[in-house]
């Protein structure tokens, strides 16, 4: 028996190996002209570019995974699954405003920090002071305790360091010269985070459902 259904679980790990593995299959195909450290996923996914179906690709598939594990992450408090789910949209609405291989766009500019921001905010707002009571067939929590994903410490938590994470790209983008790898950083951690909450809701218990 388990809090969530499976495939919140499936999804949820998807997540992070889909990220992972679109960016380096992507970067391989590019060749040495692009550079992980300094350029941006973005350009991965730019038209043009060698590796840009895998990219794309990619992201809409990540987008899939953040909206289907909202979909089942009863155990999260609405806004914060609704922040998830949003998240996953803006991840997918990328095929649609790719960034160019050289310059600016600002509708692609808008939807990264769009979704940068909800997937940054999606922890606190999923978090929770008391256990809910899953319907159906799902089996609440022995003792009818918090996943620790969703208490407000962890989750504060989590949203300041992707918060943080985010000034960091700012400043490496701008003055550090290396906004490739704090991009990978902070949104693996954003990929990766969903994971840790569904991993905290997927205790097996003993006995019978409830009811039986």
């Amino acid at each position: 028996m388990r809090y969530v259904p499976w495939w919140v679980l499936f999804s949820s790990v998807c997540a992070p190996i889909l990220l992972v593995g679109g960016w380096s299959v992507s970067a391989e195909l590019e060749g040495p002209r692009y550079d992980p450290a300094s350029s941006t996923i973005s350009i991965l996914a730019a038209d043009g570019t060698r590796g840009y179906w895998v990219m794309t690709t990619a992201l809409v598939a990540l987008g899939v995974c953040h909206v289907v594990t909202a979909c089942g992450l009863r155990p999260a408090a609405p806004f914060g699954r609704l922040a998830l789910a949003g998240g996953g949209l803006s991840a997918m609405l990328l095929a649609f405003f790719p960034a160019p291989v050289s310059g600016g766009s600002f509708a692609h500019g808008v939807v990264v920090t769009v979704g940068f921001s909800l997937l940054a905010l999606w922890p606190v707002l999923a978090a929770r002071r008391q256990a809910q009571r899953p319907p159906g067939r799902l089996v609440p929590l022995s003792g009818g305790t918090v996943p620790w994903g969703l208490r407000p410490g962890p989750s504060v938590g989590a949203t300041t360091v992707m918060w943080l994470g985010g000034a960091w790209f700012l400043l490496a983008l701008f003055v550090l010269d290396i906004a490739g790898a704090a991009e990978r950083v902070i949104t693996f951690a954003q990929s990766f985070w969903p994971l840790v909450v569904v991993l905290s809701c997927a205790r097996r218990i003993g006995g019978q459902e409830p009811g039986r």
